[in-house]
């Protein structure tokens, strides 16, 4: 019997079903993997199609202030902005209860409203720095993801301290909407990108060692569900490493 410390025991009996566990857990990663990076895809191509046609104005109109004409949100900007995080509760909070196509269909949805809930950052930022910054995340998402694949070190002692930190980083993420402090938001963005580089090999260790527990057990409905959540998990870290590391190197307009 082979052993993950943290999720129990797993049966080995042979070569032969080692080799086709093996299989099953690479092709269950590669489906957890195109499931995020599909959901990206079409983050990525609401975010610019919005930013870059007329629906911006519906989101984010010019509107004359003091200094000049700047975007405004929109109460439909504000619902958007919002909307992603009671999506994320329905697809936790119903993993039990959803269908596999139910689930699919959310993910889809979310992804979508996320998208144009990043309207903005082609309003602040440089398209150039955008993509530059999109790839530096994807590179240090492949790079961090792969550790927490492939190392025999138990990250089940990093999970307290990372959600410790992402605690404190909504916390102070709030309290600067108050006090518009560029030395608190770098400490943020700092301490964010530690945080959701961390987690991105936390959560890929934890989705590849609760294949190990449940590979048994889930038939396929059940892992094409699950595929679903574990694709949800690895897709909101990228998200928010990349919003962190966005406001460290991203070029802003008209600088």
């Amino acid at each position: 019997m082979a052993y993950s410390p943290q999720f129990g025991a797993y049966p080995r009996t042979s070569a032969a079903t080692s080799a086709v566990y093996d299989a099953g857990l690479r092709a269950y990663m590669l489906r957890v993997y195109n499931w995020m990076a599909s959901g990206l895809l079409l983050t990525g191509a609401v975010a610019y199609g919005i930013a870059h046609t007329s629906l911006i104005n519906a989101f984010y109109p010019m509107v004359q202030t003091p200094y000049g004409y700047m975007p405004h949100p929109t109460p439909l900007a504000m619902i958007a902005m919002f909307a992603p995080l009671a999506f994320v509760l329905v697809l936790s909070l119903g993993v039990n209860r959803l269908s596999t196509s139910a689930a699919q269909a959310l993910f889809w949805v979310f992804c979508a409203t996320m998208g144009a809930s990043l309207t903005n950052i082609f309003l602040i930022y440089t398209n150039e720095s955008i993509v530059r910054v999109f790839f530096i995340t994807a590179a240090t998402f492949a790079g961090t993801s792969l550790y927490g694949y492939t190392t025999k070190a138990d990250l089940t002692r990093m999970g307290s301290f990372l959600f410790m930190g992402l605690i404190g980083i909504i916390i102070a993420s709030l309290v600067n909407i108050f006090m518009q402090s560029s030395a608190l938001q770098f400490a943020v963005s700092v301490i964010g990108v530690v945080v959701f580089t961390g987690l991105a090999a936390y959560d890929t260790q934890r989705i590849k060692a609760n294949y190990m527990q449940l590979a048994y057990a889930d038939g396929p409905e059940g892992a094409a569900k699950r595929s679903v959540y574990d694709a949800l998990s690895l897709y909101l870290n990228f998200i928010n490493l990349f919003m962190m590391l966005l406001q460290l190197l991203g070029n802003r307009n008209n600088n």
